[in-house]
């Protein structure tokens, strides 16, 4: 007997199949009810330290210059103290950095996981992990995961975008779909421009009108069918047909949807994002250029707003919260970071769609305690990598706001109550979109795979 999928493969040459493309959810999900219908993942790419922004550690004054008790590793610094006071926020009185003043003024939206951990502290097999959920190339990223599993609501847009001024360290295999379908691959947009004619490449076609294209694109189709014919169902070919019809689409509605100039200066204001960047500024390609973060910030609002399932917005070029000279480095990049997380919460919150969006915030992994001793560093008030205990924040949607999961030890060098690996994380944002992660498979080379590979566990106190 045919089942529904092979009977799609077949009908039409198998373009019954491209018609589901984005619209997948009928063959793999939701699995239940959802909490969530979209994720923003804001990425702080290069390891932000839990100790100096949302895990304050008293004993770290008190051993101020001393070795951690009971350890002597040969280059293991003294600890070291956070130059940043803490201070309780909202009723649930978390502490919080004074460099995050904005975001603690939303604390009780949010719940403050400090127990995460992940299996290196390298910085590409660390983002790598955090992204597709292995610390090697050639898997599929999260947000290709999810729309495969769920598909996108606007059909003129991609289902996953990823915004970022520049390229973070690991680059495309951060947002790619690997041997998932293309179609589900992330569409990576530099936000370092303010105009959509630049962010998007070949936006518009200038010799070209939409009707000429569209009868283009038919002919395109028809001769993909009969190479279809021939060879049967294609997934990959397949993908690239539907590819080609949203990059069409998105002509007429990309424009709009990344067009920040559309919001009133008061909003733009709110984000962080009150000019554009001069001729001098956009020839550096640099994470801590002011208002990159902020439109990407922006930018993403307003794609959840049009059905985009999964943004994820990166901080920045390469890693730029990697503070191994000088922890006072972190003021700077959390002034062009507290705002824009702020305003988009409280955006969220106020427009109704923090209950339907996830926000996810944190890096790879985070910092030692202690003082970065490695003869290279220039100025000793840096930290080192710490794989083994750092924080994330979860906001929105089916999360239990003004709460805090799990706990690092007394000096925050490692996760030691209700421990959360990259997989938990990964279970929990795809439980609170409707999703099993342990049912949301794809067959290749032989075996069926998974973001969150064989391990796993949906963290259930973080759950509203």
């Amino acid at each position: 007997m045919m089942n529904r999928r092979d009977a799609l493969k077949t009908l039409g040459t198998g373009f019954g199949m491209i018609g589901l493309a984005n619209n997948i959810a009928a063959a793999t999900g939701p699995h239940f009810p959802a909490k969530a219908k979209s994720v923003i993942f804001l990425f702080l790419n290069g390891g932000p330290s839990q100790v100096d922004t949302f895990d304050p550690k008293p004993a770290l004054d008190k051993f101020h210059g001393t070795l951690p008790p009971g350890q002597n590793k040969m280059g293991q610094g003294t600890l070291m103290r956070s130059p940043f006071s803490f201070k309780k926020y909202g009723q649930s009185g978390i502490e919080v950095s004074e460099i995050f003043r904005q975001v603690g003024e939303c604390i009780d939206d949010i719940c403050v996981v400090r127990s995460m951990h992940c299996d290196l502290p390298a910085h590409p097999q660390a983002m790598l992990q955090m992204n597709i959920g292995r610390i090697i190339p050639g898997f599929p990223s999260w947000g290709s995961w999810l729309t495969y599993g769920l598909g996108t609501e606007n059909k003129n847009l991609p289902g996953f975008v990823a915004l970022c001024a520049g390229v973070p360290d690991v680059g495309a295999n951060l947002w790619g779909n690997a041997f998932l379908p293309s179609v589900y691959q992330g569409t990576y947009v530099p936000n370092d421009e303010a105009d959509p004619e630049k962010m998007i490449q070949h936006l518009r076609n200038a010799t070209t009108s939409l009707a000429d294209q569209r009868k283009t694109l038919d002919f395109l189709n028809k001769l993909n069918g009969l190479e279809l014919s021939k060879r049967g169902a294609d997934p990959l070919l397949e993908g690239r047909i539907q590819s080609m019809e949203v990059a069409y689409r998105m002509q007429a509605e990309a424009m709009d949807a990344f067009d920040i100039a559309k919001e009133s200066a008061q909003v733009q204001a709110a984000y962080g994002v009150t000019r554009n960047p001069d001729e001098a500024e956009m020839k550096i390609k640099s994470a801590t250029r002011d208002g990159d973060f902020a439109r990407g910030c922006l930018v993403a609002r307003r794609l959840v707003e049009r059905g985009v399932r999964a943004v994820q917005v990166y901080f920045g070029n390469d890693k730029p919260w990697d503070s191994h000279h000088n922890i006072l480095v972190h003021r700077k990049l959390a002034q062009q970071a507290d705002q824009p997380i702020a305003a988009l919460l409280k955006d969220l919150k106020a427009s109704g769609l923090l209950k339907e969006t996830l926000v996810v915030i944190g890096g790879e992994f985070g910092r030692r305690p202690w003082i970065e001793t490695n003869g290279r560093i220039n100025v000793q008030n840096g930290r080192d990598h710490n794989n083994e205990g750092f924080t994330y924040l979860l906001a929105g949607a089916g999360v239990k706001g003004g709460t805090v999961y799990g706990a690092t030890d007394e000096f925050g060098a490692k996760a030691v109550e209700k421990r959360a690996h990259v997989h938990d994380l990964h279970a929990t944002i795809l439980h609170l979109m409707g999703i099993d992660h342990t049912r949301l498979t794809y067959p290749y080379s032989g075996r069926f795979f998974r973001l969150t590979d064989v391990a796993g566990n949906v963290m259930n106190d973080v759950l509203a």
